[in-house]
């Protein structure tokens, strides 16, 4: 078993687990790896080991000339394991109303059911109504991982 240290085009850093290194690749060729943050199918394989031992200096920059990507910090990290606890938090204790969001809201809203969170799926349209109507809603990416098991 491989365990790699994985990252997204957004850098969000991720571990995956493949029986080898051309698991890993043929998965990732064929899409089947996914940010647990963001969706994004775009992966990279970071440099992991036990140790590594690299100075601290590091080389000029050339004027005007800017990183490809820059390393996620500490800060990072901490950010996006602070949003995965709150997308957690927000499944845990909304019910899933798929489609029907906009309906449901609006019977909440007028007291037609009891009131309880939902989430859910509205267009562009059903969402600019309901606030119009003034039911608070608030857009929001959910992690696809979050509607199994995170492992």
């Amino acid at each position: 078993m491989k365990v790699l240290d994985l990252q997204c085009a957004r850098l969000h850093l991720f571990e995956g687990w493949f029986g080898s290194e051309d698991d890993f690749l043929s998965q990732r060729e064929r899409g089947f790896i996914e940010c647990p943050v963001c969706a994004d199918s775009v992966i990279t394989k970071r440099l992991s080991a036990p140790r590594l031992n690299l100075s601290h200096a590091r080389a000029p920059l050339e004027a005007g000339v800017l990183p490809a990507r820059p390393e996620p910090t500490v800060a990072d990290s901490a950010l996006q394991a602070a949003w995965m606890e709150a997308s957690r938090k927000i499944v845990a204790n909304t019910d899933d109303v798929g489609t029907q969001f906009a309906e449901e809201a609006r019977k909440i809203h007028y007291g037609e059911i009891p009131e309880r969170g939902i989430r859910g799926q509205a267009s562009a349209e059903e969402t600019k109504s309901l606030i119009e109507e003034g039911i608070a809603v608030m857009p929001l990416l959910l992690p696809k991982g979050l509607k199994g098991p995170l492992q």
